[in-house]
């Protein structure tokens, strides 16, 4: 390893509304040195999502926020460069939770070994990683499809929306996607697969909804809300299920004036009998051995298919994760750090 510096981005200040690209910083600092039992990690991989806005937010949430001028928090691919841990070998490939840096250190607490000839290095970030096992403790925790039945699921070329919906048709449920433009729709009905595709941009978009779903929604994978949960709603049927995984038409809200139509919908939730459920993933980390087997089966067999949205450069991430939130990326959004 030549570096001779770490290059790291930290939250500058807590954004109001849109992040800017002044609420993060790149600094530069020495190379940590690894103590007793440590390790020195090169990161190759970043991975950027949408959490991330919240976590910039101060207050209570299901994790800690980033603290002033600390690193941005992220799952990261590495290589270990150093190594005073018995556990780990220098040249091993694992997939860390590092951060926004280009090195780190680590006491081998929560690692796991990836193998660069299985799989390409960038998917146990996506497919074969926190999205795609999102996507998979949900929507069969949650959701329960069933067959014949409809799965909605927006933000449908992304990360956990295509996963969700190629999960529904394995299972016999009838995939029915909302994405944003043109391209992304073709991609989630010719690469995809899905059974039929919504685009949340059109005009009378709540009106080709419904015509997508003449038999109503039984499943529907909250990724959005916003717009998109208006037009969703009516068209639940009775006993659906809500798998809440992410709000991210919200994340940038100041002030939300919208009328208050909560008493509304718990009226429906109550007269439809609907189950509603936020959720965060580890909550199902039991599961993770047979999500690792079954993805990695239905990969291989053509029943599952990802894209990925590279970007180079540690010092894009800020712009790279701004345009997340506004949806500018086309599929699994990924950092290369390092080669």
């Amino acid at each position: 390893m030549s570096a001779q510096t770490n290059r790291r981005i930290v939250l500058a200040a807590r954004p109001t509304g849109r992040p800017k690209p002044g609420d993060f910083r790149l600094e530069t600092t020495a190379v940590p040195e690894p103590g007793e039992g440590e390790l020195l990690l090169q990161i190759l991989y970043l991975s950027l999502d949408p959490y991330m806005r919240g976590r910039m937010n101060a207050g209570r949430s299901y994790a800690k926020p980033v603290e002033i001028d600390a690193v941005m928090e992220g799952g990261t691919v590495a290589r270990v460069v150093r190594s005073r841990n018995p556990d780990f070998a220098e040249g091993e490939i694992v997939l860390s939770h590092s951060g926004w840096q280009s090195l780190a250190l680590s006491d081998g607490t929560g690692l796991r070994r990836l193998d660069p000839g299985a799989a390409p290095l960038t998917t146990a970030l996506g497919v074969m990683g926190m999205p795609g096992f999102t996507a998979y403790a949900g929507l069969l925790t949650i959701g329960r499809p069933q067959p014949g039945e409809t799965v909605v699921v927006a933000a449908a070329s992304g990360a956990v929306g295509s996963a969700v919906g190629q999960i529904a048709r394995i299972k016999g449920a009838r995939a029915v996607g909302i994405a944003g433009g043109e391209d992304k729709c073709r991609f989630v009905r010719e690469e995809l697969g899905f059974d039929a595709v919504v685009d949340h941009r059109a005009p009378d978009f709540p009106e080709r909804l419904k015509a997508a779903c003449p038999d109503g929604i039984d499943v529907y994978f909250e990724n959005v809300g916003g717009q998109v949960w208006d037009a969703v709603f009516p068209l639940l049927n009775d006993f659906a299920r809500i798998p809440v995984c992410g709000l991210i038409a919200q994340y940038n809200a100041i002030d939300d004036s919208r009328p208050d139509r909560l008493p509304a919908v718990m009226r429906e939730v109550l007269s439809r009998s609907l189950t509603i459920r936020g959720f965060i993933q580890r909550e199902f980390v039991d599961q993770r051995p047979a999500f690792y087997r079954d993805m990695a089966g239905w990969i291989a067999a053509g029943k599952v298919r990802y894209r990925e949205d590279i970007v180079d450069g540690l010092e894009n991430a800020p712009e790279a994760l701004i345009g997340l939130l506004e949806g500018r990326n086309f599929g699994k959004l990924i950092i290369r750090v390092s080669a």
